[in-house]
């Protein structure tokens, strides 16, 4: 299996952990190995970009498995991420707009028994 950074093992494991299939159970019992190659593609490529971005102020806080979760966690506006850790205001208030820029993401599983992303 594919390594990843801590700032997308950390997203990934939250959006697993925060989402929900069509009949209400939590999508934590999935793992890595059940993402779809083209929701691992999407993920990779948003996280990448998110830290190439972002570098700057992703320094100034927290750990990166910690900022991949709150880059989830913000961008899908479940109400905790970047904006109540404490912070430096400047530094929340620019990782919460561009995890917002990035638009929400939810997860399904298909037919194929895989979990796959949906970005608007």
């Amino acid at each position: 299996m594919k390594e990843f950074d801590a700032f997308t093992r950390g997203y990934i494991e939250a959006a697993l952990w925060s989402s929900i299939d069509e009949n209400g159970d939590n999508l934590d019992n999935y793992g890595i190995e059940d993402l779809s190659p083209e929701a691992l593609q999407s993920i990779v490529s948003d996280c990448e970009a998110f830290q190439s971005e972002m570098v700057k102020h992703l320094e100034k806080a927290g750990n990166p498995c910690q900022n991949g979760v709150d880059f989830w966690l913000t961008r899908n506006g479940h109400g905790a991420g970047f904006w109540d850790r404490g912070y430096d205001k400047e530094v929340s208030d620019v990782l919460t707009e561009a995890s917002k820029f990035m638009g929400e993401c939810c997860l399904y599983v298909d037919d194929d028994g895989k979990v796959h992303f949906d970005c608007s």
